[in-house]
Parts: C-alpha cells; sequence; structure tokens
C-alpha cells in the first residue's frame, strides 16, 4: 500500500516502464528504477524528484495516451515530487501552506514587512521618506544597519534551518546512509550535473513544450536564474565584507563589486524568472502538474520582484523615490527568505541529494560489472 493515489500510480508505471526499458537513455529516472524491481514510497519519492521533467519519455513512449497503459511519466512524478515536498516540509503544520495561494501569500508577506519599515520611519521621521538621499550610510537613514542585518540574517537562518531539516526527511526517508554524503565522489558528480542541468535536455534534443522542435531555451533560463541568484548572493556576501572589515558603507560606486556583481546577477534573474514563467505558462498542459501551479509560479514571481526592485533602486537610489523602493526591496526579500522552505525553491536542494544518490548507485554497479567481468 501506498501513501497516496499519486505514489500508487508512479509505482504502477515504474513496473510497466521497469519491462519495457524503452527510455532507460533519456536520464537519470530510468536506470535508477531499472535498479529495483519493488518500489516503497521512498524510491518513488526518489525517482521524482530525480526527474527533471523534460517530456523526453512521454513523447518517446509507445504506451502513452491514448493506449490503454495510459502511462505519462512525467505528470504523475510531477504530482509525486509536489506531494513529496509537503511530506518533507517543517514544521509539518506548514505542508499545504502554498498549496494554492502562494503567490498570495508571498506577495502579503512583502507588503507587510514594506508597509511596516515605512510606517517605521513615518512615525519617526516624516520627511525622511521623500527626502533624497546620496552617498555612503544613506540606505541606513531609512533602517539602521544594525537592525537590517538581524532582521534578514534571523529570516535567512531560520529559512536554513527549515530547508536542511526538510532535506534530513528526505534523506531518511529513501533510505540512504549519511555516509554518502561524505563520499566526494558523488557530490561532485551530482555537482555538474546540476551545474550544468544534464537531465533537463531530454537526451540531447530539448526539453517538450508542444513543438514538433522542442527547444533549449529552458535550460537557458534555469542558467540565468541560478547563477543570477548566485552572484546577488556574492553582491551581498562582499558588501558584507566591505562593511564589517573594510569599514565601507552602502551604497557603494557603480564600478565597485557588489554593484557589477549585484548588476549582472539581477538582469540574470529579471530575465531568466520571465522565461521560466513564459516556458511553464506555454508548456504542454499534459506534461504538467496544474495542482502545483501556485508553488510554482510564487517562487518565480517572488525571484522576478527581487530583481525587478532591486535594479529600480540601482537606477533611482540618489532621488526621493529612494526610500519607498528601499522598504519595498526589504520587504519582497525578507518575504522570499521566509517563504523559500515552502516553495518551488527546494526542487533544486532535493533533486541535488537525488543526483548525489544517483551517482553513488551508478558507481557502484560499475564496479559490481567490472568485477563479474573479471
Amino acid at each position: 500500500m501506498h501513501a497516496t493515489e499519486n505514489l500508487a500510480e508512479a509505482d504502477r508505471l515504474m513496473i510497466v516502464c521497469n519491462s519495457c526499458r524503452y527510455c532507460e537513455g533519456l536520464c537519470a529516472v530510468f536506470p535508477a528504477m531499472e535498479e529495483r524491481r519493488v518500489f516503497a514510497d521512498g524510491d518513488l519519492n526518489y525517482l521524482a524528484n530525480l526527474c527533471h521533467a523534460c517530456g523526453a519519455c512521454y513523447i518517446d513512449c509507445q504506451f502513452s495516451p491514448p493506449h490503454e497503459f495510459n502511462v505519462n511519466v512525467p505528470a504523475t512524478l510531477a504530482k509525486v515530487r509536489a506531494e513529496s515536498y509537503a511530506a518533507y516540509v517543517w514544521p509539518r503544520a506548514f505542508a499545504g501552506l502554498f498549496a494554492r495561494n502562494g503567490l498570495a501569500i508571498a506577495l502579503i508577506a512583502a507588503a507587510s514587512v514594506a508597509l511596516f519599515i515605512i510606517g517605521f520611519v513615518a512615525s519617526a521621521s516624516p520627511g525622511a521618506l521623500f527626502a533624497g538621499h546620496g552617498g555612503p550610510g544613506s540606505f541606513y537613514a531609512l533602517m539602521p544597519h544594525n537592525a537590517m542585518a538581524w532582521l534578514f540574517s534571523a529570516v535567512f537562518a531560520y529559512a536554513l534551518l527549515a530547508m536542511f531539516m526538510g532535506l534530513r526527511n528526505f534523506w531518511r526517508d529513501i533510505g540512504e546512509p549519511a555516509a554518502t554524503l561524505a563520499e566526494p565522489i558523488s557530490l561532485w558528480q551530482a555537482m555538474k550535473d546540476a551545474g550544468q542541468l544534464r537531465y533537463l535536455d531530454g537526451a540531447g534534443v530539448g526539453c517538450h513544450d508542444g513543438d514538433d522542435r522542442p527547444p533549449d531555451r529552458r535550460r537557458l533560463y534555469h542558467h540565468m536564474t541560478f547563477y543570477g541568484f548566485l552572484l546577488c548572493f556574492a553582491s551581498t556576501s562582499v558588501a558584507t565584507l566591505y562593511h564589517y572589515i573594510g569599514g565601507r558603507e552602502a551604497p557603494y560606486p557603480l564600478w565597485d563589486l557588489p554593484v557589477l556583481l549585484g548588476t549582472v546577477g539581477g538582469v540574470g534573474m529579471l530575465i531568466g524568472s520571465a522565461g521560466l514563467w513564459f516556458a511553464r505558462e506555454n508548456a504542454d498542459p499534459v506534461l504538467k502538474d496544474a495542482s502545483s501551479r501556485g508553488m510554482d509560479i510564487a517562487f518565480i514571481a517572488m525571484l522576478f520582484l527581487v530583481a525587478l526592485t532591486g535594479l529600480a533602486l540601482l537606477v533611482l537610489r540618489d532621488t526621493s523615490a529612494m526610500s519607498l523602493l528601499l522598504a519595498l526591496h526589504l520587504g519582497v526579500v525578507f518575504a522570499l527568505f521566509l517563504t523559500m522552505p515552502y516553495g518551488k525553491m527546494v526542487h533544486g536542494l532535493y533533486r541535488y541529494l537525488a543526483l548525489v544518490r544517483y551517482a553513488k548507485e551508478r558507481r557502484v554497479a560499475a564496479e559490481s560489472e567490472a568485477v563479474g567481468e573479471g
């Protein structure tokens, strides 16, 4: 017996696919499937998070609808993935938080923080909201640096804790020992596969979206979003070193490293997140899990708004609009951190751990085969 109907359906499909094995060269899911004859819930959640939803197996399958076997692996594993996010979430009470209203909740959180900051400043010094600011330290006329640092450090630490607990639950459920996470070879192989989005290309053809000639734009949008996010994180890290070690206060000149990193990263996030939204909305409906749309769109929208408000703040930081834009940007960043453990952000983390396990399985299988031949 399985915990949900979607897990039971995934079990049925894996049995059919294990008998056929036509798709074993498409991605990591099918070689991992072939290592098993019986599929527990943890195994199915592992395979679901290993799937990159390129759709190639659906297009190539001789048993896909309207065949009576009704094999639709991408859509079924997408549903299992969404359920797994809720199953592993911490605290458990937040399991259904973003099932339908993810974007609304994220926007309400962002607006609440922004309005709180604006209200705090307005009550203390009403003129400061629309006064022109410029030069080092001008950002802290709205909120003292220490207050800003403590607030965002706290919510970021909470997000890291919640995501760590979710990852621990996932790792335990798939039955993999903790020792695997200390294997440099597996970790490095998974890092390469994740960094290159190796299994997002449909075995070299591209992601299917209903077009007869699948494009590879989804991989590009993922890269722009992910590496843009890393550049923005690097910008914040460098600015932190400037502040605490170099004694230099933000905002920094346009040619300085934190600004350059943040600008390139922000543009990447802006284009990448908009592209991901477009790709999702135009994907073939038969390959998608419609029930997870709220969670997907919320994360994409928050990334887009973080980039948009950050770039707007950069352009208008020396004008009277700076205070309001800073409050809005801080609110969006706060909401992004707060909602990260309960939205689509976690798919990359679970997928990385699934790739770690897959790298170990393939290495062990190769070593066993070599011993057998010897």
